[in-house]
């Protein structure tokens, strides 16, 4: 017996294909969380991130009708769009150095843009961290830590093997490791 939820999620999906503002609406509130989280950590600003997340609905929106399920659930299709867009944005940017993680931790510190310094300077010391790592690195930490995805999940968002995943799992975490001290602080 099919799982109801992979069930109702094709009904979802079919009913979105069939132009259901509906569905629409369902999906955006379904997914918008956790690709919004996705894509903020890997752009590092609010404002960007939610504009980015928007384009990610409309363009699913206008490419729904090409969606069809192969084994991969529908949140994979999102995820890529979305990995998509945040390397286009990058490939736009002019090259702008590149502050080293100590300049970066530094400006948390001294531009806070929360009122709550400890935890805006914890996200912002992970942002930092996070981009010393490649670029697969940075979604399979992203996706599993902060999106709570399965190695499974992340492997079809990527479009690698659940022991790729692994492997570039545990590289990322040795390199936070060292980027962050051994205790898992900011080191001073």
């Amino acid at each position: 017996m099919k799982d109801p939820r992979v069930h109702e999620e094709h009904e979802l999906i079919r009913r979105a294909q069939d132009y259901d503002p509906v569905a629409f609406g369902e999906i955006y509130e379904r997914y918008y969380s956790g690709v919004y989280k996705y894509i903020y950590y890997r752009v590092g600003d609010q404002s960007l991130a939610e504009d980015v997340t928007m384009e990610v609905f409309v363009k699913a929106m206008e490419s729904i009708d090409g969606f069809t399920f192969r084994g991969v659930p529908f949140s994979a299709w999102l995820y890529r769009i979305a990995s998509n867009l945040v390397v286009d944005h990058f490939r736009r940017q002019p090259n702008l150095p590149s502050l080293s993680l100590e300049e970066k931790l530094v400006s948390a510190v001294e531009h806070p843009s929360a009122p709550h310094l400890d935890e805006e300077f914890s996200h912002q010391a992970l942002r930092a961290a996070l981009s010393e790592l490649t670029d697969d690195q940075q979604q399979v930490i992203i996706l599993k830590f902060v999106d709570g995805l399965s190695n499974l999940e992340v492997a079809q968002i990527l479009g690698k093997t659940e022991g790729a995943v692994k492997s570039l799992q545990h590289r990322a975490l040795a390199s936070l490791g060292r980027v962050l001290g051994e205790s898992g602080e900011v080191p001073a």
